[in-house]
């Protein structure tokens, strides 16, 4: 038997995406599949199969199956309400879903104490190499911007892609040149401001999935370091790879980099 798996947020598009990696990956179980709207689901409604076992709830709570590890991809009110029943319950979380503020990572990390749980603001292992990359960048550049984009049902902004490679670079270099802008002629149009004071810019554009360009400059010369996910199929081989390895990950991790040995 491989690891049992729980998908929440199984209604979602990230969701169901999940749901079919799992079932087609022979080391993964898919035994439950949660979502406030799947309850009364038929699986083949939800799934589009009939040849697998898996119990359909609309809540975790309803879950009575045997769990090794929940996905999560929902939002954060309702992750919250996942994550508490994991850690209660010792069950492993793979969690893409963003937006989760300082208290809430040191909540997890105090309840995650008989199971471990990835936070990773992005799965695509191309995306995990790109922060990687700007890391790398960051001291031997005085200027730099962060431009992510992304489709238009995506709700907060920067996204934890965004943020967490702003945080990277900050952490990696301290000598960034200040904005020189002095007339901000359309109120906003130099973006945010986020660690190191590096602008970041947010699109929402229908037909895009995840999109994101690091933009670093010095003098006479630039560096761009883009990752496209044109699909979400782009994020499922961390997912599942997360899957496979939380339990030799003990406690709190966030970011995929350390289970890929970066």
């Amino acid at each position: 038997m491989g690891h049992r798996v729980l998908v929440v947020g199984a209604g979602g598009r990230m969701g169901h995406t999940v749901c079919h990696a799992v079932l087609d990956d022979p080391e993964l179980d898919l035994v439950a599949a949660v979502d406030p709207s799947c309850e009364d689901a038929a699986l083949s409604e939800l799934l589009g199969r009939t040849d697998t076992d898996v119990t359909v709830a609309g809540a975790v709570t309803s879950i009575g199956e045997s769990v090794d590890v929940a996905v999560d991809f929902t939002v954060v009110a309702a992750a919250r309400e996942t994550l508490a029943w994991c850690a209660a319950n010792a069950v492993h979380a793979v969690v893409g879903t963003t937006g989760f503020d300082d208290a809430d990572l040191g909540r997890f990390d105090a309840d995650f104490s008989s199971s471990n749980i990835l936070i990773a603001p992005n799965f695509a292992i191309g995306a995990v190499l790109m922060m990687r990359f700007a890391e790398l960048a960051a001291p031997f550049f005085e200027t730099a911007e962060v431009i992510e984009l992304h489709h238009e049902n995506k709700i907060d902004a920067p996204s934890g892609t965004a943020r967490r490679t702003l945080e990277r670079m900050a952490a990696a270099s301290h000598d960034w040149l200040p904005d020189p802008t002095q007339d901000e002629v359309i109120s906003g149009a130099r973006g945010g401001v986020g660690p190191g004071n590096i602008p970041v810019h947010s699109v929402r554009l229908r037909g895009m999935v995840a999109h994101q360009e690091v933009l670093l400059g010095t003098t006479g010369q630039s560096l761009t370091v883009r990752h496209d996910s044109y699909d979400r199929s782009s994020f499922m081989p961390g997912v599942i790879h997360a899957c496979k390895v939380i339990g030799e990950h003990p406690g709190l991790t966030v970011g995929l980099d350390s289970y890929l040995g970066l």
